[in-house]
């Protein structure tokens, strides 16, 4: 008898969980929620590391302007700006952009005419303050500049990429929370999907009912099935995935801009991308499994 009883749960299982073929839409939909969630993810990722590194490079770093048209007296200005800037408590080191390294990225947009000497350039000091309070050190410094010459201007670099840097902060929410809602929707589908099994399969928990199952042990077959499809459904949404990030990864690298280098993704981020599938297989599982027990319950 416990034999039979044991065949007739087997057949049962088997009716419930197909094998040899995808069950269903289900692990194709969780395959796309996946995909897309890993996106979202790196670009949250990538992004959140490209701000930290902007802010890291950029704090405490400023740039003096020598706003002289007169080639001599500006040369002159900039030996008085860099020997005042050095014995500054605020300093701790100068260097003079060179002139023809500001030429040339001035020649696509002034033309030939910007190594004439007919167009008066501004020459330029790379400043890096010490640690502390950028914006109180920057302050002190403008007023050293103030005492030396009205034609001397401090700005910092931080000032310049600041929308840049809200704009990717933002951008780096709106990826969070793409992924908060896929992992809902992916919630909503499982739970519409097990809602699904359960209707179909009504007569076959009749008779696991009728022999003895308990309402865990049939959701533990409705979960065996879901975590088998999701399963499915998070490995190739997740190979997919990391695929197009590694295409995207080349194509960042090939242009040579340090801006979009600065979006990588470090040994951290890869672990976070790694633990989006199983988060979303365990999601889908243990939604399926509350959906059955409540399905089940209610039929009582």
């Amino acid at each position: 008898m416990a034999g039979g009883n044991r065949r007739a749960a087997a057949a049962a299982r088997h009716r419930l969980l197909p094998a040899g073929r995808v069950a269903g839409p289900m692990p194709w939909i969780i395959a796309i929620m996946i995909f897309l969630t890993v996106l979202a993810a790196a670009a949250g990722l990538g992004l959140g590391t490209a701000v930290r590194a902007m802010g890291a490079d950029l704090a405490g770093r400023a740039t003096v302007q020598i706003v002289e048209a007169n080639a001599e007296q500006r040369d002159r200005l900039a030996g008085q700006v860099q020997q005042a800037l050095r014995g500054a408590a605020d300093v701790r080191s100068v260097a003079m952009v060179d002139p023809a390294t500001l030429a040339d990225q001035l020649r696509p947009w002034l033309g030939e005419d910007v190594t004439s000497g007919d167009l008066p350039i501004p020459a330029l000091i790379d400043v890096t303050l010490t640690a502390g309070d950028a914006g109180m050190k920057v302050e002190r410094v403008r007023g050293l500049l103030a005492r030396l010459s009205p034609k001397l201007r401090i700005e910092p670099h931080a000032a310049f990429l600041l929308p840049l840097a809200g704009l990717l902060t933002a951008l780096t929410w709106l990826a969070i929370g793409v992924v908060v809602l896929m992992g809902l929707a992916t919630g909503a589908v499982v739970v519409l999907a097990a809602r699904g099994a359960h209707d179909s399969h009504r007569g076959t928990i009749e008779v696991l009912h009728l022999m003895g199952a308990t309402d865990v042990q049939i959701a533990r077959l409705f979960q065996r099935r879901i975590a088998l499809d999701a399963l499915m459904g998070g490995a190739l949404g997740f190979a997919f995935g990391i695929l197009v990030i590694l295409l995207i990864g080349a194509r960042l690298s090939a242009t040579g801009s340090q801006l979009l280098a600065a979006v990588a993704l470090p040994p951290a981020s890869w672990a976070v991308l790694v633990a989006v599938p199983i988060a979303g297989i365990l999601l889908a599982t243990l939604a399926g499994r509350w959906t059955v027990l409540r399905a089940l319950g209610r039929a009582l």
